[in-house]
């Protein structure tokens, strides 16, 4: 590999990154649906407002995960489509390493995430706890035995490895964007999390 390829990456990576509408509407769209899952959550654990719309939790939880899902495809498809304005850094694309690890990042996020998923169930993965729909106990099978937030790591790899595939310098960039959301979203989610089912264990003693 010839290493002064890579040069005018770390050398001119403004250049490789172009502000179209595109790529702001997929910046939008990455921090927005964190954003709108822990306020409508919150708000339906003080409020019960969907539980009471849909006449119980579960039917709640199954609306709000059919919102969010909707809007997680939504998102993906904006990004692929601003990645695909954006400038490509050809090394990247012809690198068959690249590929290589394009191909296992994304296959191994979307074990992650898929894995998770059925770790959890709809419910479990879907802020059922916001609704009154706690798990017995905590999930330590795979994938929680290898990662403590498969699903917004996994999901995270995905946007990684579609950078990567592309050869895609921006995608690289929104890839620690989504990184830094998700960690923000954990911030707000976990304590507040485990502020639910600590309460359920004093009521149970």
């Amino acid at each position: 590999m010839d290493k002064s390829q890579w040069t005018p990456l770390f050398t001119n990576f403004a250049d490789y990154v172009d502000v179209t509408p595109q790529l702001q509407l997929a910046i939008a769209c990455i921090a927005f649906n964190p954003i709108f899952w822990n306020v409508v959550a919150r708000l339906e654990h003080k409020t019960h407002f969907l539980t009471k719309a849909t006449g119980n939790a579960y039917r709640g939880c199954y609306l709000l995960a059919f919102t969010i899902f909707s809007l997680g495809i939504f998102r993906d498809h904006v990004y692929n489509q601003a990645l695909l304005e954006q400038p490509t850094y050809q090394p990247l694309v012809d690198s068959t390493l690249v590929k290589g690890l394009a191909i296992g990042t994304f296959a191994f996020g979307n074990v992650l995430v898929l894995s998770s998923m059925w770790a959890l169930g709809v419910t479990g993965t879907y802020l059922g706890d916001y609704f009154g729909i706690l798990m017995d106990e905590r999930v330590t099978s795979f994938p929680f035995n290898i990662n403590d937030n498969p699903m917004y790591n996994g999901s995270t790899l995905c946007f990684l490895g579609t950078a990567l595939w592309y050869g895609k310098p921006t995608g690289l960039l929104v890839t620690a964007f989504v990184f830094v959301m998700y960690k923000i979203a954990l911030l707000f989610e976990e304590p507040y999390t485990a502020a639910i089912y600590a309460k359920r264990a004093e009521k149970k003693d």
